[in-house]
């Protein structure tokens, strides 16, 4: 059974990854937007238990299927989901899971929080969403990967480094938080 403070924290990470949509920054020349998104999977990811990690983007997940603009750009719909982007938004919560229990029983440093963000919500994440880019359009993968990966490894690699330094400083609150909620 999930703990309610489980669920508080689920349903902020979930609330967060929306307000993070707003940075969005559409490139000419691929469907995919720089969005501020993967910013909250790696957060989600480092901050959170596993189970909470995947539950805070699966609500992020099913509220955009269902319709609500949760997506960036104030966009929702099932159709999100099986369009060319849909591959990205699909795979986070299992970035953020797969983030969370890597980071479990490790120390935490910032070497091994880059390394798990890089992995898991950088390749994996870019793994998941090119193919899907690729399927949908119709997009040889080459292509696929010069339009929906490496634009964006540079901020990628920014993010993960910015949200590992703030994983370290903000991991020992949330820790606190979960301790005085049993």
């Amino acid at each position: 059974m999930i703990k309610t403070k489980d669920m508080i924290l689920a349903s902020l990470f979930a609330a967060i990854t929306f307000i993070m949509g707003f940075v969005k920054i559409p490139l000419p020349f691929s469907p995919v937007p720089i969005t501020g998104q993967t910013f909250a999977v790696m957060l989600a990811g480092g901050l959170l238990n596993p189970t909470s990690a995947f539950l805070s983007l699966l609500i992020f997940d099913l509220l955009g299927a269902i319709g609500i603009p949760v997506f960036s750009g104030l966009t929702g719909g099932f159709n999100v989901l099986v369009g060319p982007t849909g591959g990205y938004i699909l795979s986070w919560p299992f970035a953020a899971f797969l983030i969370s229990l890597t980071l479990k029983n490790k120390k935490a440093n910032f070497i091994n929080i880059f390394i798990s963000y890089l992995l898991f919500a950088i390749i994996f994440v870019y793994i998941l969403g090119v193919t899907q880019l690729s399927f949908v359009t119709g997009m040889p993968f080459k292509k696929a990967i010069l339009v929906g990966a490496l634009p964006f490894i540079p901020g990628d690699l920014i993010k993960a480094s910015i949200a590992s330094y703030l994983t370290l400083k903000l991991k020992p609150i949330v820790e606190s938080y979960e301790k005085r909620q049993g």
